[in-house]
């Protein structure tokens, strides 16, 4: 599995990783495996470790007070997973994450997250990470705030083709803001 992430890392920087930085990573990062619906991290306890999913599918929500379901984000491979939040300040999470799919995926906790700051590649990784993340949020929030459903659906079908096709209608749906009804429209009236 460390190999998938080796391969994401090249992204990052064109040096290629010394023998003692793979060395470093491999013992930082565990490999884990969930199965279909299996819990990462849930709601009310410490998100402990942060994942890079390698294979499968997952999402994180919240449970609103009339228990329904609310989708903050999905992730497939090469994606993370985690609250950052919890984290970061070691704060109870908000959030429920679990797997969609059979996933395989590298956790880490954040004390050997800190550690790796030093390997370059690692460090570019990150800076980029909190760009795509930051731009990520503010289109969203954009979006939430002046779109219609149609048009938040047809920007997330430009922007994440590859999460169509993984997760139900009601997953995007929610993770839209609307209800799976209001996207059976949308679909209906884009196809005419």
């Amino acid at each position: 599995m460390h190999d998938a992430f080796f391969k994401y890392l090249k992204k990052f920087d064109s040096e290629p990783l010394t023998k003692d930085e793979k060395s470093i990573i491999i013992k930082a990062f565990s490999p884990t495996k969930l199965r279909k619906r299996q819990y990462f991290s849930h709601a009310g306890n410490h998100c402990k470790h942060f994942a890079f999913i390698v294979k499968g599918a997952m999402r994180q929500y919240l449970v609103n007070n009339k228990g329904t379901e609310l989708i903050i984000k999905v992730g497939i491979e090469n994606w993370w997973m985690g609250d950052r939040e919890s984290f970061v300040f070691g704060t109870p999470s908000l959030y429920h994450i679990d797997a969609w799919e059979d996933t395989e995926m590298l956790i880490i906790a954040r004390e050997d997250f800190l550690k790796l700051k030093k390997i370059n590649a690692i460090a570019m990784m990150i800076a980029h990470l909190d760009e795509r993340n930051s731009i990520a949020n503010q289109k969203r929030i954009a979006s939430f705030i002046s779109l219609t459903a149609e048009q938040r659906y047809v920007d997330f079908v430009t922007w994440y083709p590859q999460l169509v096709s993984r997760f139900p209608q009601h997953i995007i749906a929610s993770y839209l803001g609307i209800t799976k009804d209001t996207l059976s429209r949308v679909k209906v009236h884009l196809k005419k």
